[in-house]
């Protein structure tokens, strides 16, 4: 159920039409057909395979068969979303179905698995049952997204797909839930319902229904959808219905999870430790607090999923008072505002390892130290705990170098990195530096068993998430010390990042699997690692790989890294990919969004003079996301100190509300974060948002969202 938007579908011929036939569970066979303008057929056969796969996911997890006899899919170029659920025709944005190795990356393939999945699923969580108003729309959503990712981790690495899903809540959701369009998953208004197409609704929605599977556990989770859907079917419900579902289902009392439902803001998670040697006994406190100005919120029912990592390396039991089971791993249920749990039979002092897999969307707060985030770095049963320990120490060095940075006057690119003040739970900054350092090298020395992981292990913390946990940004001081750490990590390492980067190359024919994936994911960014230190031999490097890479995975690598350079190599490359693949907008859509998003102080500049470039259309909803929003997106260039960034962007979402109010009003939530800056910052931004605000003939879907953003405190 999702308000129609207009489409331009501007074929001047028939469309081409691949189809395809899948025989279902019970044998009735379904007709698949996907319409693309023509001459684009040889890019279709992806997303048809992937719509295949998804509809015998769907029967085999959740019993859910295709109940169409035909089921088709039409590709636009203009259009304002991703993809649309009208049942057996969905209606998708081109980028989310069309891919070739030569035109599509890994990440491209990847997405357009998921897309698809998610369409099709709605036709059950969202056609099939559907929201009884608009308040409910995270009841489809949420789920579906839920469901999507289920798939996505079951198809590719489920490791590495939850860490890139927690960092993307972090980069987008957590910002949302703490700024001026913060709202519960359930909204209590709206003046537009187009703006409520949130990351609230769909990232925060989807975990709040992992939360409840993890409290009830995989087999009473399908039980609780096989009610829902005996319930509701053909029925339009709300989202007391699906819980109360999964409550019948279980057994469990999820009266207080419905907080999650009606509550805006991110939860506080503070943990507490104590090891009682004499008793063999560890002691865990944990607390929870709104971490949102609406004091109101209650406590919620919070699942906090525990390991405790011995000195071994070893998960040790977890034998509680009154148990008889002592499993490796517990979920614990914190409902109140503070509660102590404790595990008997604990022979030597543990390393919690906390909110396994990300088991709650909260902000954990827990004294490690420096060697205990080593030590779960290093041996974390949990793939996304040891990804998380790697997070911390590259987040402690970077923060604490940027208070050094930014109290030192004008912004520089210190190297080594400054000396650090002192921090709760770290060491000495020469100290943190080398644990930091040793435990990146061990990761690129294994990083053949996984290559996915060990890439997402060495990438550093975005500036957008880092941003988040300080109360005055300075976003030049943040940008210098994340480079700075870069730089550090790329001269220290540069003999194992050259030899992995080697050791990867390959001579086989393209393949998206996720194995094939990860190990370019992981080479891709040794070479960023290589040209950060390697001057002009890292830029030749990369100018090399991106002349002779045989997919566009490789060669859109080798691009992102030169665009970060200002150089010769930047020029050439940019220039050689324009003219390959000017005829092919969704690569354009690369080409564009690569030089918004670079770290070039002339990013500015270039945005403004590709802003009149041939490639680009204000009225092409991807090409105002590849350019317009991704530089709103760049941290650092956004919020250039001068207003420069705020302004330029006020008038583009100004010239867009005439032609598109949906996309100038994502567009505008560039702005959400405006209060997090210093007061230079604040002045200009206030006066772009005021300029917005009073445009002549401003639509309500913009005027909601800079209102809003004028307005919070």
């Amino acid at each position: 159920m999702r308000r129609w938007c207009s489409t331009a579908v501007n074929w001047n011929c028939a469309p081409s039409v691949l189809s395809d036939s899948y025989r279902t569970a019970s044998g009735r066979d379904v007709n698949l057909a996907i319409y693309v303008e023509q001459g684009k057929l040889d890019q279709c056969a992806h997303a048809m395979s992937a719509l295949k796969k998804s509809m015998q996911w769907d029967e085999q997890r959740f019993g859910l068969e295709c109940d169409l006899d035909h089921y088709m899919i039409v590709a636009v170029g203009d259009f304002n979303m991703g993809a649309m659920e009208n049942k057996g025709l969905n209606i998708f944005n081109t980028k989310y179905v069309l891919a070739r190795s030569d035109v599509a990356t890994d990440s491209d393939f990847e997405n357009i698995d998921r897309v698809v999945a998610h369409e099709y699923f709605h036709n059950w969580t969202g056609n099939r049952v559907t929201c009884r108003d608009w308040f409910q729309l995270s009841l489809k959503e949420g789920l579906t997204v839920f469901r999507d990712q289920e798939f996505g981790a079951d198809v590719h690495n489920r490791s590495v797909a939850r860490i890139r899903e927690v960092r993307g809540l972090r980069a987008a959701q957590f910002p949302e839930d703490a700024g001026p369009m913060a709202h519960p998953v359930r909204p209590g208004s709206y003046i537009e319902i187009n703006n409520f197409y949130t990351a609230t609704i769909y990232q925060k929605g989807a975990e709040v229904v992992r939360m409840i599977h993890t409290l009830i556990g995989k087999e009473s989770f399908r039980h609780g959808m096989d009610l829902y859907f005996e319930r509701h079917d053909g029925q339009a419900v709300t989202c007391d219905e699906f819980v109360a579902a999964m409550a019948d289902a279980s057994g469990a009392d999820l009266t207080q999870f419905m907080r999650w439902y009606q509550q805006a803001g991110t939860p506080h998670v503070h943990a507490f430790g104590r090891y009682d040697a004499e008793a063999q006994r560890y002691l865990l406190n944990l607390r929870q607090s709104a971490a949102h100005a609406q004091a109101a919120n209650r406590p919620c029912h919070i699942p906090v999923t525990i390991g405790l990592i011995g000195p071994d390396g070893q998960d040790m039991p977890l034998r509680m008072a009154g148990c008889d089971a002592a499993p490796l791993q517990r979920v614990l249920s914190l409902c109140n505002e503070s509660q102590q749990f404790v595990f008997e039979g604990i022979s030597s002092d543990p390393v919690p390892s906390l909110l396994r897999d990300f088991s709650a969307p909260v902000l954990l707060d827990y004294n490690y130290s420096d060697a205990d985030l080593a030590h779960l770095l290093a041996h974390d049963a949990d793939s996304f705990n040891r990804w998380e320990a790697g997070q911390r120490l590259a987040s402690r060095l970077i923060l604490a170098a940027t208070v050094t940075i930014s109290a030192g006057g004008a912004p520089v690119w210190p190297h080594p990195l400054p000396n650090l003040p002192p921090q709760a739970g770290a060491g000495s900054d020469e100290s943190l530096r080398e644990l930091y350092v040793n435990a990146c090298g061990q990761v690129l020395a294994g990083g053949a068993v996984d290559p996915a992981f060990a890439a997402e292990a060495l990438s550093l913390p975005g500036e957008a998430t880092l941003a988040e946990q300080l109360d005055v940004v300075d976003p030049d001081a943040l940008h210098a010390a994340r480079n700075s750490l870069r730089l550090f990590l790329a001269e220290r390492l540069a003999a194992q990042f050259q030899s992995c980067y080697d050791s990867l190359a390959s001579s086989d024919v393209y393949s998206p699997d996720s194995r094939s994936a990860g190990r370019r994911a992981l080479r891709n960014l040794c070479l960023g690692y290589l040209c950060e230190s390697g001057g002009v031999a890292g830029r030749e490097l990369a100018l090399h790989q991106f002349n002779t890479a045989d997919n566009m995975t490789d060669q859109f690598a080798a691009l992102s890294v030169l665009a970060q350079t200002d150089s010769e190599e930047r020029t050439l490359a940019l220039d050689a990919f324009y003219q390959r693949w000017q005829d092919e907008p969704l690569v354009v859509d690369k080409w564009l969004q690569v030089q918004a998003t670079s770290r070039s102080v002339n990013t500015l500049a270039a945005v403004e003079g590709l802003v009149e470039h041939p490639a680009f259309d204000l009225r092409n909803p991807n090409k105002v996301y590849a350019l317009l929003r991704a530089f709103g997106s760049n941290h650092v260039r956004f919020h250039a100190i001068d207003g420069s960034g705020y302004r330029f962007l006020a008038g583009q979402t100004t010239k867009l509300d005439a032609i598109n109010p949906q996309v100038a009003s994502r567009l505008a939530r560039c702005f959400d974060r405006w209060r997090k800056f210093d007061t230079g910052r604040q002045r200009h931004a206030r006066a772009a948002l005021e300029t917005i605000r009073n445009h002549a003939g401003l639509s309500p879907d913009v005027f909601e969202i800079v209102e809003r953003a004028l307005s919070a405190g």
